[in-house]
């Protein structure tokens, strides 16, 4: 009999252990396809119908709507505070329920024998049913426990204001490289018709100059400099189509447009630059460091790290917990089935007090650490204010020469064509002023992009927000409004 017993306890835990073995399972090509479709079908709601040009405003829009790099960050902060909720519980006394129910196939029972002769002293006796259910219903709370989890609520409220920092300077992020993105875009917009044409009258050029070898009609040297001419600038013109054609990719990334999906931008008259800056240099050094995300993150770090030394003092004391429970018991045999009880305890680790100068330790090193990067953050911040002011102002000066080259450049291939059309100058020598004029052109847009992306990041080195309040619960064209009124307020 225990023989087969013990085989059956051996044969139990046998098929225990192997049920236990865990395999690694690689996804199935099922699974894979299932995913693809669901990650598909998300995307597609991602998307805004393009319902016409779109303007910098709505580009800016949608990126700060549907760009997935951003909705990371808001979901971030989004954690962050639920954590906090929960971190809120574990200040709260413990509520425990406890059921218990035990069962025998026969009594419990015990006799006593004497210590001193040595004899038994009763016959076996009894205390408890075969079947016995028990409960307990107490509240337990840790005076210690309370105040350590106090100060790690107060550390996870500081985490949700470290990820709303880090929210503004992605967004920050984002608004800048689109701007950039979209002037860069409408430049490609602007000039990709006459870049096409060019290159076409380029292909008809070289056309007949092969036809005037054929019939030898010009010395070859001559219509071999005129190829070697015309190849440059068709290759010039190839490196102009294919740097703008990335940004309007890029401008689509952003907006988390589908690849592929044709849009067109709001095309803007080309004019000076009128947008100008109402700040005094002292100014905006103190809107920097007031408003910065990276310094405003550094601070709430250091005050995270102030409650952790308060943690650590609070977990070198003894702790102290008081309970107050009901209990019930089943058991006929009890005088009473239920009562309440009443409790304390102290406990005290005292490893505790030992490791507690290596941890204050720790903690005063990552503080000096912090205050060093503070410091460190704080010139970067205000050499960025400085820098961001002169390449405003460098590039300013660049963007009206270039402007002026363009418009007499513009004057020069006007006149250029109408001495063309009576026959005045070559095909070759207008071909070689049109791509004077779209390399003007490009020059031009090139500069006003950078002038526009300096102007920007101004504001960004202040750490002032490109956006009006949260962008929860906005629409693209709520979101759009919003936009192009605080921008023209600003």
């Amino acid at each position: 009999m225990h023989l087969y017993r013990a085989l059956s306890i051996i044969v139990f835990t046998q098929l225990i252990i192997s049920g236990c073995a865990v395999q690694p399972r690689v996804v199935t090509d099922e699974e894979n396809k299932t995913r693809i479709i669901q990650d598909l079908g998300a995307l597609e709601q991602n998307y805004d119908a393009i319902n016409g040009l779109i303007s910098l405003e709505e580009a800016t829009a949608r990126a700060l709507k549907n760009n997935l790099e951003l909705q990371i960050e808001l979901t971030q902060k989004t954690l962050a505070q639920k954590q906090l909720n929960l971190k809120s519980y574990d200040m709260l006394p413990k509520l425990v329920v406890d059921l218990n129910y035990n069962s025998r196939s026969n009594y419990s029972g015990a006799s006593s024998r004497s210590l001193i002769t040595g004899r038994r002293t009763l016959e076996p006796s009894t205390s408890s049913d075969k079947d016995v259910f028990a409960s307990m219903l107490g509240v337990t709370w840790n005076i210690l426990d309370f105040g350590v989890s106090y100060y790690r609520a107060q550390q996870a409220a500081d985490n949700v204001l470290i990820q709303e920092e880090q929210k503004r300077a992605s967004i920050n992020r984002i608004v800048q490289e689109v701007r950039s993105a979209y002037w860069r875009a409408v430049s490609y917009q602007r000039l990709i018709s006459r870049m096409l044409s060019l290159k076409a009258e380029i292909r008809e050029s070289l056309d007949q100059i092969d036809q005037m070898d054929v019939e030898q009609l010009n010395n070859p040297k001559i219509n071999f400099i005129y190829k070697r001419d015309l190849l440059g600038i068709e290759r010039e013109i190839g490196l102009l189509q294919r740097n703008l054609s990335i940004a309007k990719s890029q401008l689509a990334a952003l907006m988390n447009i589908k690849p592929g999906m044709d849009f067109s931008l709001v095309i803007p008259e080309r004019g000076e630059f009128s947008k100008k800056l109402n700040f005094e240099v002292e100014e905006m050094e103190q809107i920097a460091l007031e408003s910065r995300p990276e310094l405003r993150e550094l601070f709430y770090k250091k005050r995270a790290n102030a409650k952790e030394t308060r943690a650590a003092i609070l977990q070198m004391l003894p702790g102290i917990e008081m309970s107050s429970r009901y209990n019930y018991n089943s058991n006929n045999f009890l005088f009473n089935g239920d009562w309440l009880s009443l409790g304390s305890q102290l406990s005290w680790n005292l490893i505790s007090i030992i490791s507690m100068p290596a941890k204050l330790d720790e903690l005063d090193t990552k503080e000096k650490l912090l205050d060093t990067e503070r410091l460190a953050m704080s010139m970067a911040v205000l050499a960025q204010v400085h820098v961001s002011l002169a390449q405003f102002g460098n590039l300013s000066e660049e963007y009206r020469a270039a402007y002026s080259f363009y418009l007499m450049q513009k004057k020069i291939i006007e006149h250029s064509r109408i001495e063309a059309q009576l026959g005045k100058i070559s095909r070759h020598v207008l071909i070689r002023e049109e791509l004077n004029t779209l390399l003007a052109e490009a020059r031009t847009d090139s500069i006003y992009s950078e002038l526009e992306n300096a102007y920007a990041g101004i504001y960004v080195s202040l750490g002032l927000d490109p956006i009006p309040g949260d962008l929860d619960k906005k629409d693209l064209s709520e979101l759009t409004e919003k936009l192009t009124d605080y921008w023209q307020k600003r």
